[in-house]
């Protein structure tokens, strides 16, 4: 398995789109959800006074951090070290996989349970480890669906977003008996019993687990503490009940101090979920004997990111503590839907940080970039003030000039050449125009009709601006020189 190629070997995000935008249940839920969470958001940063004070500290935080990112990483393993823990460090996927695999290995188990973690997504660990005939149980509800319904995540923060309870329903009548307590047969579609036929299923799961995997949404190098923030409850179990646990993080999720994860702890949960705080903030600095996992291993994940950071207007794309503010607002994400990224990072900020992460010699990741409107929206609400619309133009010029969009080149290229000379342009207009009376199109062949797919070709006129302003000076009629 390649780095980050969960998705790898889907269309490209044009005929993606275009497939999920035919699926009208698709577009409501969506709708639905993204809406409800954006009005949540807005409720509850209007709130403060200060947000925008708060925003550009989170900003400056992240970028000093990132300035300084080897001296804070050495300080993480410094601490962990010190409290009891172990640090590996993985240049890529299959090193972390292979680190992960060989750990769990170690401890004789044959099942973990994991904590919602997108940086495990990344590197397509649950697949990895089932290669090792090694069973990863989801216990976060939305990635419970994902995982029971064969399926992919399609938001950051709701994985499931594309499904309505029914779906869910259904979903959990049908595979749950196949991983462990079955949903009762008479389940009703209403979200307390669903969360109830959850909450029954994965309880033994807790209790008997004996290794965890987890990621973290934040490491403070001071004191080499992870953080985990959530709102369900679910991952304090697997951080605190399994003898071992086994953390992925990516190496940009380090601040320096407690007092520089304050501002985060405030930024996160209002531009997330709409809450003022997540309901379970769990915090954990190595080993604690008596307390808690007696073996902790932090693996500390590259997988592209120093490529990034190397990266003058793309770094800042490592500032993003996944919120998913920005996909609540894009109007591209509502219609489409996450799937049609071909990532784990779905929505604007996949767009900018996959394409990055993954290089762009594919089709799907080469068409990422384009994915947008540039209409600005995503940074308006980034709580990071990441320039997403500034990275997008960015890494488009960076397809572009790696040979992607030919025809466009050509295009262009060919239309400097004609603009560069007015007597080649005169030629040229009266050329089109004759022919293009000749031939009325509506749609343009080639590359070109993608733009028509959408617009009507204009008549031609039955004069020439060029034309009618050499009659009217010829004629001597006012504001001419005759």
């Amino acid at each position: 398995m390649s780095d980050a190629s969960t998705f790898l070997g889907l269309p490209a995000f044009p005929s993606a789109a275009r497939d999920a935008v035919g699926n009208a249940q698709l577009r409501h839920n969506l709708r639905k959800a993204t809406h409800t969470i954006r009005a949540k958001r807005a409720a509850v940063v209007d709130e403060l006074d200060d947000w925008p004070q708060l925003r550009e500290a989170g900003k400056a935080i992240k970028d000093h951090t990132l300035r300084n990112l080897d001296r804070y990483l050495l300080q993480v393993e410094e601490a962990v070290t010190a409290a009891g823990g172990h640090v590996h460090w993985a240049a890529d996927a299959a090193e972390a996989n292979r680190i992960v695999t060989d750990l769990v290995r170690a401890t004789g188990e044959r099942d973990v349970v994991k904590v919602k973690s997108m940086a495990t997504q990344e590197i397509g660990l649950n697949e990895a480890l089932e290669e090792a005939g090694i069973r990863a149980y989801e216990t976060d509800l939305a990635e419970l669906i994902v995982q029971l319904g064969d399926d992919r995540p399609s938001h950051i923060l709701v994985p499931a977003i594309h499904r309505n309870r029914s779906e869910i329903r259904e979903i959990f009548l049908r595979e749950m008996a196949a991983w462990g307590e079955p949903a009762p047969a008479d389940l009703a579609d209403e979200p307390r019993a669903l969360a109830e036929a959850a909450r029954r299923h994965l309880r033994e799961r807790f209790l008997t687990a004996k290794v965890a995997v987890s990621g973290a949404n934040f490491m403070v190098a001071e004191t080499g503490t992870l953080v985990v923030v959530e709102s369900e409850g679910n991952g304090r179990m697997c951080l605190t009940l399994p003898d071992t646990l086994i953390s992925v993080v990516g190496i940009e999720k380090v601040v320096p101090t407690w007092q520089d994860l304050e501002v985060f702890l405030q930024l996160l949960p209002r531009s997330s979920t709409g809450e003022r705080m997540n309901p379970y903030t769990s915090t954990w600095t190595g080993v604690t004997p008596g307390d808690g996992p007696q073996n902790f291993h932090l693996v500390l994940l590259d997988n592209g990111r120093t490529g990034v950071l190397a990266d003058e207007v793309g770094r800042q794309t490592l500032r993003c503590i996944r919120c998913s503010a920005c996909l609540n607002v894009c109007p591209v994400y509502e219609r489409a839907g996450g799937h049609a990224y071909g990532s784990v990072y779905p929505g604007p900020i996949g767009a900018i940080l996959t394409p990055q992460l993954r290089g762009t010699a594919n089709a799907l990741d080469a068409s990422l970039p384009y994915a947008s409107t540039l209409c600005g929206a995503c940074y308006d609400v980034c709580p990071v003030a990441i320039d997403i619309p500034e990275v997008l133009v960015h890494l488009r010029e960076q397809v572009a000039e790696g040979g992607g969009h030919r025809a466009e080149k050509a295009a262009m290229k060919a239309a400097g050449w004609i603009f560069a000379d007015p007597v080649r342009l005169a030629r040229v207009q009266r050329v089109a125009g004759r022919t293009r009376r000749l031939v009325p199109l509506r749609r343009l062949p080639g590359p070109g009709a993608a733009w028509t797919d959408t617009r009507d070709l204009p008549a031609p006129p039955a004069q020439s601006f060029r034309d009618w302003w050499a009659a009217e000076r010829r004629n001597g009629t006012p504001g001419s020189r005759a």
